[in-house]
């Protein structure tokens, strides 16, 4: 199965090891889903893990950076001419687009299309699970 991942719901799950989003973490980390990413995907990631404001060490941050790299699958996107409330979140749009991914998760929806497989991480671990 293949994903897109906001970084809110990476964030989520470092902060709470026991919570859903760290569930879906564990699926990629465990090869039973795909992240699909970009670089700017990466890129934001790495911004947002690295801030002094969530003291993530750094050596996990960079050795989750290097599994989704080497273990996910880069996706050349294609720019979409849409309009964003928040321009940060087309990227991961345009990856989920771009791949054909089947689910696109975040932990906030209202910055994306409503559409049906643009899901919330609880959503998304019932259709894993169900």
């Amino acid at each position: 199965m293949k994903v897109v991942i906001d970084t809110n719901v990476i964030v989520s799950a470092l902060l709470n090891a026991n919570g859903t989003p760290a569930k879906i973490v564990s699926l990629i980390l465990n090869g039973k889903i795909k992240i699909q990413y970009d670089n700017r995907i990466i890129f934001e990631y790495n911004e947002v893990l690295s801030r002094k404001e969530f003291a993530f060490d750094l050596e996990t941050v960079n050795d989750l950076m290097n599994y989704f790299k080497h273990d996910g699958e880069f996706v050349n996107a294609n720019h979409l001419n849409l309009a964003f409330i928040d321009d940060a979140d087309k990227k991961f749009y345009e990856v989920y687009k771009s791949a054909g991914a089947q689910y696109l998760t975040s932990g906030n929806l209202k910055h994306f299309p409503k559409e049906k497989n643009i899901i919330l991480p609880k959503d998304f671990l019932e259709v894993y699970e169900g």
